[in-house]
């Protein structure tokens, strides 16, 4: 069937405007746009409905086509306007006024680059699949790419940006069913190290275990089980910087609550979530955060990075080093000690999920390797400090206690004595 005759049965379903008739041949010569196909084509149809008018005195063609071309309704002596597209419901009526109201909303906000995307009605959908069960789909184009084009051209020309398909600061997305604009603002992602200096403090929000967040008198109606967390004292200072709704926190690995991470801190990377601006001074930033964290906790080698670097650290093998300080049950001699200490050195260890954290984590044996472990001080008081340099997933208060035989070997079933950490420092991680 060529071109002609598939733009007759397309005529046939009903009025159909110049981007719904030129669209159903948008991969056919290029540097044309769809309306310019429609109108070449309507215009092509109306010469060959008026030569058949007037050879064979049947003007059906041209009064199939006069819903919808002023140049049939003139070879025809009639008047009156298009009718509405049976296809797009007169969508492409509308370009400029989206355009409008996107430059509009867009105001204010802070970016370079953004992308235009459509969410079709049921209708439309319905439309445009009988469109294509007439036509077929060998040359068409959607409804939805040609929208999302012609808007977004206009966009460009009001506000003077760049239009990005792989990674735009914003995309607009037009609800064609509810006649409304969305934003998705794409979140700025930064990465740093942080240093954690006093105990008591989780990594994360932490919502209240009784009431789940909503808030209860266990938790004095804050919804949270810890009134501070590492994410939360950056967060302040972030979402001010860049009038971010909210954030998110990545860690890469975490301390325990009780613990310290100190030395050159942990990799994170905070996420500010529709950030109104994009450009901050990192090094006022970490100022900021620093100051506002009042000792609690302190960030530093703060940079912008793409949403990918959450992946890689979360993915990323670390090796941590820790400082420990150790109690035991029965006293133990230094020489014992460093001998038990040198026997768990350079080995591998086989952990069974910690009974502490069983409840949340599968329960596993995992197999994971002390590089190093060594006798710092041994006390007249009995304290032990210790330095493990080890692979990350290791559970290393469990390493010395043993976990009641769950972590073997340990410093505790070496010794045939219990030992217990008291205190635990992470003083590097190295990704």
């Amino acid at each position: 069937m060529d071109v002609l005759e598939i733009s007759k049965k397309i005529l046939h379903e009903g009025p159909v405007c110049d981007h719904c008739l030129g669209r159903q041949f948008a991969k056919l010569s290029t540097g044309l746009s769809n309306r310019e196909r429609g109108q070449a084509l309507k215009l092509t149809l109306v010469l060959e409905g008026d030569r058949i008018y007037k050879s064979e005195n049947d003007d059906s063609l041209l009064k199939e086509l006069a819903p919808c071309s002023a140049f049939s309704r003139k070879t025809l002596g009639a008047t009156g306007e298009d009718e509405q597209c049976w296809v797009c419901l007169d969508q492409f009526k509308k370009l400029d006024e989206w355009a409008d109201e996107a430059a509009k909303v867009l105001e204010g906000l802070e970016y370079s680059t953004f992308l235009v995307g459509t969410k079709v009605s049921g209708l439309l959908s319905e439309n445009e699949e009988i469109l294509w069960a007439e036509a077929g789909t060998a040359y068409a184009e959607q409804l939805k790419s040609e929208l999302n084009r012609e808007v977004g051209k206009r966009i460009a020309e009001k506000v003077q940006k760049d239009v990005d398909f792989e990674n735009p600061d914003i995309t607009i997305t037009l609800d064609l069913a509810k006649n409304q604009l969305e934003l998705q603002v794409r979140s700025v992602y930064i990465i740093g190290r942080y240093r954690k200096m006093v105990r008591g403090i989780p990594q994360t929000r932490w919502p209240c275990r009784k009431c789940k967040g909503r808030g209860c008198e266990s938790c004095n109606f804050t919804g949270k089980q810890y009134q501070e967390s590492v994410d939360e004292l950056i967060k302040g200072p972030v979402i001010e910087a860049f009038q971010a709704v909210d954030t998110a926190f990545h860690g890469s690995g975490r301390e325990d609550i009780d613990a310290l991470m100190l030395g050159s801190g942990r990799p994170f990377v905070v996420e500010a979530k529709s950030p109104q601006k994009r450009i901050a001074d990192l090094e006022e930033l970490m100022r900021s955060i620093n100051e506002k964290a009042a000792g609690k906790v302190e960030v530093g080698e703060l940079s912008f990075v793409g949403k990918g670097m959450i992946e890689t650290l979360k993915s990323s093998k670390a090796d941590k080093t820790y400082k420990l300080k150790v109690t035991f049950k029965e006293p133990v001699s230094e020489e014992k000690l460093k001998s038990c200490l040198e026997s768990l050195s350079g080995i591998e260890i086989s952990q069974q999920t910690p009974r502490r954290v069983v409840h949340r984590r599968a329960d596993l044996v995992r197999k994971r390797h002390v590089h190093s472990i060594k006798l710092d001080e041994l006390t007249d008081d009995g304290y032990a400090y210790i330095t493990v340099n080890c692979e990350g997933g290791l559970y290393v208060k469990e390493l010395l206690s043993g976990d009641e035989g769950r972590t073997n070997p340990s410093l505790s079933g070496l010794l045939g004595v219990s030992a217990l950490v008291e205190d635990l420092d992470v003083v590097n991680v190295d990704i």
